[in-house]
C-alpha cells in the first residue's frame, strides 16, 4: 500500500477587522488526487468545505478548476473556500491581482483578485426557488410558528446552492436551537442545502442583517460564513425588501464566537439581477500534511 503525503492549509474566510472569519481547508495541488482521496481529506480536515485545486480542463476557458467537499460529500460551490483558495494563492504569489475564471460543479464563474487582497467571486444568478409554510420550518427550529411572523416568505432561493432563507423578528436570531436530525431530513427531502436565518438590522446599522446557517445534512451542524448564502440573501432582500438596494453586508458566526463579515453586491439590468458578486478577505492560519492511501 501507497501512502501519498499531501500539504493542507487552513484559511480563515470573511474575517471581520481580521479576526473570526470560517475556517476552510485549501489543497493547492491537488493533481493527481482522486475524489476518494479528496474526500478522505475533507473528512480528516474536518472543516465545512475544504477546496481542491486542480489543472483545468483540455479547451476549457477557465485558468483554474477548483472542487468542493464538506466532511461527508462533494459539493457544487462553496462561497468561504472560494475564497479561501483565491487568497491564499495570492498569498503564495502563485496569482497576481486581477480577474480569473474558476470551473466549479457550478459553472464558470469568474473571481477578482485586488492589489490589498480582496477576493470578490461571481455566484450564479439568482433561482427564487419553492416557499415554504411557517407551521413546517418551526418545528425544525423548536419554535412556535407564530414567532416566525415578519411579512416576508421563507423562501429557497439558488445562486449555485439552494439554501432555506428565513427571515426572523429581531431578537430571534441567538434563541434558535435547529433539531438537527429535522433539519436534515427535511433538505434531503427538498433537495436543499440548509438553512440560513437572518434578522434584518435598522437603518443605518453598520451591518445588513445579521446571520446564522446551519447545513446538517453536509456534516456542518453551523458554520460561521456562508458566501453562497449571502449571495443568495442579498438577492433575496432585492426582490422582497429593499428593490433599490444593490450593496449589502452581512455579519455571521458570532454565534460561534467568529465573527464573519460578507459583503455582496448587485448589478440590475431592465429591473432583473443580472450579476451576482459576494466578497471579502482572508487570513492564512496554520498547514499541515495528511495521509492518504494511493
Amino acid at each position: 500500500m501507497t501512502i501519498k503525503r499531501i500539504q493542507v492549509y487552513t484559511v480563515n474566510a470573511f474575517t471581520y477587522q481580521d479576526k473570526g472569519g470560517n475556517p476552510a481547508g485549501v489543497v493547492p495541488d491537488a493533481d493527481g488526487l482522486t475524489t476518494r482521496q479528496m474526500q478522505n481529506i475533507a473528512r480528516q480536515m474536518g472543516y465545512p468545505e475544504t477546496a481542491f485545486v486542480c489543472p483545468p480542463e483540455q479547451a476549457s476557458a477557465a485558468d483554474l478548476k477548483v472542487r468542493f467537499f464538506t466532511p461527508t460529500a462533494e459539493v457544487d460551490f462553496c462561497g468561504h473556500a472560494t475564497l479561501a483558495t483565491f487568497s491564499l494563492l495570492w498569498q503564495q504569489q502563485i496569482l497576481t491581482a486581477g480577474d480569473y475564471i474558476q470551473d466549479t460543479g457550478a459553472g464558470l464563474l469568474q473571481v477578482s483578485m485586488s492589489e490589498t487582497g480582496q477576493v470578490s467571486m461571481d455566484q450564479q444568478r439568482p433561482e427564487f426557488l419553492q416557499t415554504f409554510d411557517p407551521a413546517v420550518i418551526a418545528p425544525l427550529l423548536n419554535l412556535p410558528a407564530t414567532e416566525l411572523s415578519t411579512g416576508l416568505p421563507i423562501q429557497a432561493v439558488s445562486t449555485g446552492l439552494a439554501d432555506i432563507l428565513l427571515p426572523l423578528p429581531v431578537n430571534t436570531l441567538n434563541r434558535l436551537t435547529p433539531d438537527q436530525t429535522a433539519l436534515s431530513q427535511f433538505c434531503q427531502q427538498h433537495n436543499l442545502i440548509g438553512l440560513h436565518a437572518f434578522e434584518i438590522q435598522p437603518a443605518g446599522a453598520a451591518f445588513t442583517a445579521e446571520c446564522r446557517n446551519f447545513a446538517p445534512l453536509f456534516g456542518i451542524p453551523e458554520e460561521a460564513a456562508t458566501g453562497s448564502s449571502n449571495g443568495a440573501l442579498a438577492c433575496y432582500l432585492q426582490a422582497h425588501h429593499s428593490p433599490q438596494q444593490t450593496e449589502y453586508n452581512f455579519l455571521q458566526g458570532c454565534a460561534l464566537a467568529q465573527n464573519s463579515q460578507i459583503n455582496s453586491t448587485l448589478q440590475i439590468h431592465q429591473g432583473r439581477i443580472n450579476r451576482v458578486q459576494v466578497s471579502g478577505t482572508a487570513q492564512l492560519t496554520s498547514q499541515q500534511y495528511l495521509s492518504v492511501t494511493a
